[in-house]
């Protein structure tokens, strides 16, 4: 059973994990991440990966969860950015 300290984690963490659908949704729909920064997507997946290992170090399943989860959507969002930025450049570049 889980204890309610465990149960306000993993409602802190829903709420800033899914705060990353609406970005990706958005990436998705207009094929670009123009307005999103490479540098604070390579710190924050950076961070977030450092936020996992940290939660299995201390057995935390609510940390373990919220991190891997938010590691996937941004590393997502990282890879849409790289591969639009480039076909966004290969369009504007003349040949």
């Amino acid at each position: 059973m889980h204890s309610a300290v465990d149960l306000i984690g993993y409602l802190a963490a829903a709420c800033t994990t899914l705060s990353f659908l609406p970005q990706l949704m958005r990436v998705l729909k207009l094929r670009s991440a123009r307005d999103i920064s490479l540098g604070m997507f390579l710190v924050f997946s950076l961070g977030t990966a450092l936020w996992l290992t940290y939660g299995f170090s201390i057995h935390s399943w609510p940390v373990i969860v919220a991190n891997a989860v938010t590691l996937v959507l941004a590393l997502s969002i990282l890879f849409l950015k790289l591969r639009y930025d480039r076909n966004a450049l290969k369009e504007v570049t003349p040949a």
